[in-house]
């Protein structure tokens, strides 16, 4: 019965709102139209991964929402795994980031790396002995077989000047075998490494560039021990060619039978493992840190004016954020005594995830890495906003009426140091600031210095591989074989009823054609070789060049380059006039005294 009641209740009060007029409803008001509220549009961030072949590096991009684009579009991270060009950076945005700086391949690069810690070592040599005695070839060729002719018991490791992943590396007892010709890098052999089980191993050591004027260094708190797969004993004839043994790399040792895939024992293992095995034996392991960090500070420094010069000059309006962002892959090793070597340094590290030791480590450090990056700080519509309209006012009134901006970026390394995760920040602290400004003073013009050094040195590295040249054609003209001559054979007597030939066969016989090889009589060519040898050292000796050169300069006939090609003759000959005067200047005056005392008797 209640339930009759309540839905005729309803239905009566439905019925009499049927009956109601409609009344119309009020219009709104204006402001309220005019004070719609608008959603802001998300700030999208774009990456480029074009050129980037990890998997792992896609998924830390996908993790933080980022959108993959085309290298045409307006990315604002482009990642690449190779080496940039000025052009690539010359033509990107201010919103814009890339993950290498230019001119990092001074120290990328194994033979301008030696180049720059050579350098350093000359200006700085108590601090900067933390490498291995180091040739660049062909340039120090002489220098090379010089230390090896007088340290006859030494170890030395031949490596490509641009290689990578162990290939092209050579453990080599004796540099005789070097040509003139070949390019590279030549190091002495670390022979007594510190082992861990009887194993060689170095480490990867990862450091974060953020920024290069000013410096800033960051290195990462985990990383890679990296061990050999067959137990070290120095360098012998028989165990030198194992690189099993000798080498370390990844690359190489993964083949190996005997690779290990164990994260505690293995042939692969974390930092932090490291730490732990070291502190078990009473090692003073913050000390050893410390003396890491100082080498790859000062290795860092090393390329610092090259650094800053190149990015002034690829991105001199980039003032929302830095431009480039870096992360190198150190390899340390560490000799008997705990003391850091520097091997080399890496400007695209490995990415690869082949385990899980590889995925735990570099998903944690890539992600490090793009929290401090700080994309989703740039508003890049609003950059692009203020570019069209300095873009549009410079159209109308000829010349960008924008005031100079003071470059300052505190801001976003404010944020940096708060989003740096596991980063160690190592340069510039309080401690280290003050300790490292003397490196940075490299000379004056310290990017050319050794162009006057580099041409001397150029030039008795050339007049050295030709006299090497020259001796290789003697000793190869020496070991022609000359085959022995066959007696004739006895004529036979023509009978009468044999047939001769014409006139007209005799005549094609006997004529040769010019434009076809002929054979080459072994005695001629060695007769040949050996005069051309003879004539090459009678010019040399008796200075048939040097004069041509400076009766040619004397003429006005020499023409730039050759002058400066042959400019050593100029410093020869002043050589050899200064040696005479200061031994002959007292004999021939009083040669001269004497002729006049005698003519005045």
């Amino acid at each position: 019965m209640a339930e009759d009641s309540k839905s005729s209740d309803a239905s009566d009060s439905s019925s009499e709102s049927a009956n109601e007029p409609i009344k119309p409803q009020k219009p709104i008001p204006k402001p309220l139209i005019q004070g719609k509220i608008t959603k802001k549009r998300k700030n999208i961030i774009s990456v480029c991964l074009t050129n980037c072949r990890y998997e792992v590096i896609r998924k830390i991009a996908a993790k933080f929402a980022y959108k993959e684009v085309s290298e045409n579009e307006n990315w604002n991270l482009y990642w690449t795994d190779l080496s940039i060009t000025v052009e690539r950076c010359k033509e990107m945005k201010r919103y814009q980031k890339i993950n290498h700086f230019p001119g990092m391949l001074e120290i990328c690069r194994k033979d301008l790396l030696a180049r720059n810690l050579n350098r350093m070592l000359r200006l700085f040599p108590k601090e900067y002995n933390f490498f291995p005695r180091t040739w660049c070839l062909p340039a120090d060729l002489g220098e090379a077989l010089t230390y090896s002719r007088l340290r006859r018991n030494r170890t030395f490791i031949l490596k490509p000047d641009a290689g990578s992943q162990g290939r092209g590396i050579f453990v080599t007892k004796s540099l005789k075998d070097i040509r003139p010709c070949d390019r590279g890098v030549c190091q002495v052999y670390i022979n007594k490494p510190y082992l861990i089980d009887g194993y060689k191993f170095d480490l990867r050591i990862y450091t974060l560039i953020t920024s290069c004027d000013p410096l800033r260094i960051y290195i990462y708190e985990e990383g890679l021990v990296r061990f050999a797969t067959t137990r070290y004993k120095e360098p012998n004839a028989v165990n030198i060619s194992n690189v099993f043994m000798h080498l370390t790399n990844y690359a190489v040792n993964k083949y190996s039978r005997t690779y290990n895939q164990d994260t505690e024992a293995g042939s692969k293992r974390k930092l932090s493992w490291f730490n732990n095995y070291l502190r078990k034996l009473g090692h003073d392991v913050e000390g050893i840190w410390k003396r890491i960090d100082d080498v790859i500070i000062k290795t860092v420094i090393s390329a610092a004016p090259v650094l800053k010069h190149s990015y002034a000059a690829c991105f001199p309006n980039h003032d929302v954020i830095p431009a480039c962002s870096e992360l190198l892959g150190v390899d340390i090793i560490l000799d008997k005594r705990l003391n850091p070597q520097i091997l080399e340094v890496n400007h695209s590290p490995s990415f690869h995830t082949d385990t899980a030791l590889d995925w735990e480590i570099k998903e944690a450090l890539l992600s490090d890495m793009f929290a401090m990056m700080n994309l989703d700080k740039c508003d890049k519509r609003k950059v692009m906003r203020e570019d069209r309209k300095r873009i549009r006012e410079r159209l109308l009134h000829g010349k960008d009426h924008q005031p100079p901006v003071v470059v300052s970026f505190d801001d976003y390394y404010r944020l940096e140091m708060n989003s740096r995760g596991g980063f160690r920040f190592v340069y510039p602290t309080q401690t280290t600031k003050v300790h490292y400004n003397k490196f940075f003073d490299q000379g004056q013009g310290s990017l050319y210095s050794e162009t006057a050094a580099s041409r001397a040195r150029e030039a008795a590295q050339n007049a050295l591989r030709d006299e090497m040249q020259l001796k290789a054609r003697l000793e190869a003209a020496k070991r022609v074989v000359v085959p022995p001559i066959k007696p004739p054979a006895p004529k036979k007597l023509e009978t009468p009823n044999q047939n001769k030939p014409t006139s007209k066969s005799t005549a094609a016989l006997s004529v040769m054609s010019s434009s076809e090889p002929q054979m080459i009589v072994e005695s001629e060519e060695r007769d040949r070789l050996q005069r051309l040898a003879q004539r090459e050292y009678l010019i040399r000796s008796h200075g048939i060049l040097e004069h041509v050169y400076f009766s040619m300069k004397k003429n006005g006939n020499l023409r730039p380059r050759d002058e400066k090609k042959f400019a050593i003759f100029d410093k020869i000959r002043a050589t050899n006039e200064n040696n005479f005067n200061k031994q002959n200047g007292i004999a021939i005056s009083d040669l001269v005294e004497s002729i006049k005392a005698k003519s005045s008797i």
